[in-house]
């Protein structure tokens, strides 16, 4: 298997390296083409520059082998340059790119390093100067006659493209958004003269530079770009690359400066003063966000825009509670004196409502796309699709954010909100109990189904009672009338599947032949229905057969042994007291016993 892609990889590189002379006899060099495949085939896909610059060294040392392209011996290094003269195929030009690439990436590789060693920025400048040096050769060379129309365009493009990242780098913001624009415009120019299928590539160029240049107008003085680079950052979750570090800053940096003129904020009639510039900043970016949100072109970016708002709010709710632990004394002195929280602990309310009420609207959104997608026709079966069980989950957790908002401090006597939060539990109970019964359905426990359906249409019925006094409380909120036919087809439909489901109990037992393990050889005159004796292995007779009693063996007695008359044995015996002189002795001292 490695040496079949190993083969395929050698066929596309030698593809690459071949794009030579065209019909005409021209030379031609799909630079872009090239240079992006290359990418993402070698490390870029995952951001890994180092790998990527490997990868052209390798290539670079085919190319010179291939083209015979000596740089000296292995005594001593001769310089050699690519010249008109020396054009006679296309690997020529792409020996010079990727000289370019090499240099360029490299240059990438050091700027991630520069974060944590601020001096390798120095060789940054020296890795990207050069690779620009390169890319100024590549377009010398293609303004040779024998290069192609396309070819000079591209490399026109591609020397801008670098030009615009050494003076962006440099901060020299116009003469970075001249060369950028430059790029930008031949590569709309290429892409208007292709197919739409052709033209994705350089469409996906203009979009990678379009921050930069934006970034550029704003650094030169255009207030506009700043809207343009905050929807950018919000639309698409960042830059990319060079620009999603200073985007990120120069977003933070101009919240920072509106915040300098924000005091206060007002909510649910208690106007309350922000001091906590954290704060500050993320509230002011609050409405940016919603409006993203609201804007979202599909779910995925909506997702990832609740996800970025919600860690912005965790970051400032933990700042508002650092606060609060060294105001803990002022904090019970205004206590004691108002008889109500403090502005800091209100404002940690409030900031909460936001963090529990953002997680209530990203779980609806969910649950509104599972919902379509649960209603939907599976056709592929071995694909999973999606459960009532993941929608239920869903509505935990809107329920357990809606009862925690229910417990904020300085709302427990607000009556209105109290209300509110109220009657959306009971709407997402009535949804969450309506999924539960759907997968009770699926396992067939027809009454626990039809049970909890009846308790989804008292919810609903409810709901639609305390709808008519809290009418600005229900705009966002499904319409529970739907919910209530859609029950009652259910039950119908349930009733019927049970019925259905019984019958077929009920026929089982009749059809089902019996089984009974004694063999055939004990019931002779008995006829049963056994499918085991027409199988390979019949079941006629036990075995091994069972243990069965049988009378054991007699046993003998000796009988004659107490009429038997035995030899004396005195003379076998020793006789006592025969044990002369010495046993005298020692009876008379006493040591006989």
């Amino acid at each position: 298997m490695a040496t079949e892609q190993q083969t395929n990889q050698v066929k596309l590189q030698t593809m690459d390296e071949n794009k030579e002379n065209n019909i005409d006899g021209s030379l031609g060099l799909e630079i872009l083409q090239i240079i992006k495949d290359s990418q993402l085939q070698h490390g870029l896909r995952h951001g890994d520059y180092q790998r990527y610059r490997g990868y052209c060294s390798r290539r670079l040392r085919r190319l010179r082998k291939t083209l015979g392209f000596k740089m000296g011996n292995r005594h001593k290094y001769t310089g050699k340059k690519v010249t008109v003269e020396m054009l006679s195929d296309s690997r020529h030009l792409l020996l010079v790119l990727m000289e370019a690439e090499r240099a360029w990436s490299y240059a990438m590789q050091l700027k991630q390093e520069a974060n944590t060693e601020p001096r390798k920025r120095f060789h940054l400048m020296a890795r990207l100067r050069k690779a620009a040096k390169h890319g100024e050769q590549l377009a010398k060379l293609c303004e040779s006659p024998r290069v192609d129309a396309r070819t000079k365009l591209e490399a026109q493009a591609y020397i801008a493209y670098l030009t615009g990242m050494v003076q962006f780098e440099l901060q020299e913001w116009k003469s970075a958004m001249e060369a950028l624009n430059k790029c930008k415009t031949i590569y709309e120019k290429l892409a208007s003269a292709f197919t739409e299928e052709q033209a994705v590539l350089y469409h996906q160029r203009v979009e990678e530079i379009s921050p930069n240049i934006r970034y550029c107008a704003y650094n030169i003085g255009d207030q506009n770009a700043i809207n343009d680079l905050m929807q950018m950052r919000l639309s698409a979750g960042g830059g990319g690359g060079m620009m999603a570090e200073k985007l990120e800053v120069l977003i933070t940096q101009t919240r920072a400066k509106q915040a300098a003129m924000m005091s206060e904020v007002e909510w649910r009639g208690r106007t309350v003063p922000v001091k906590i510039d954290k704060a500050r900043i993320f509230l002011l970016g609050l409405a940016d966000n919603e409006a993203a949100i609201a804007k979202a072109e599909n779910e995925e970016t909506k997702e990832h825009l609740y996800e970025s708002l919600l860690a912005e709010c965790r970051e400032t709710i933990q700042a508002v509670r650092e606060e609060l632990r060294t105001d803990v004394k002022q904090r019970a002195a205004d206590n004691a004196e108002s008889g109500k929280v403090s502005n800091l602990q209100y404002l940690h309310s409030y900031l909460t409502y936001i963090k529990l009420w953002t997680v209530v609207k990203r779980n609806e959104s969910m649950a509104h796309v599972l919902q379509a997608k649960l209603k939907e026709p599976q056709t592929d079966e071995n694909k999973r699709g999606p459960r009532p069980q993941d929608l239920i989950r869903l509505y935990d957790i809107i329920l357990q954010s809606l009862a925690e908002l229910a417990t904020l401090q300085g709302l427990e006597e607000d009556q209105i909100f109290q209300k509110e939060v109220a009657f959306k539990t009971l709407v997402h109970k009535a949804y969450r109990c309506f999924y539960i019964a759907q997968s009770y359905v699926l396992v067939k426990k027809w009454s626990e189904a039809l049970v909890l359906y009846e308790r989804v249409l008292k919810y609903a019925k409810e709901v639609q009672v305390k709808a008519k006094s809290l009418k600005n409380s229900i705009k966002d909120l499904p319409d529970v009338q739907e919910l209530i036919t859609e029950v009652n087809t259910e039950k119908y439909s349930l009733q019927a599947a049970a019925i259905l489901d019984s019958e077929d109990v009920a026929e089982v037992p009749a059809q089902q032949p019996f089984k009974d393990t004694t063999p055939l050889s004990q019931h002779l005159d008995t006829f049963r229905h056994d499918p085991i004796l027409l199988s390979k292995q019949p079941n006629l007779v036990q075995f091994p057969p069972e243990f069965q009693p049988i009378p054991c063996k007699p046993l003998f007695f000796d009988l004659a042994l107490n009429h038997v008359a035995f030899p004396p044995l005195d003379d076998k015996v020793e006789q006592k007291g025969k044990g002369g002189i010495t046993g005298y002795f020692k009876g008379f001292f006493g040591f006989g016993n």
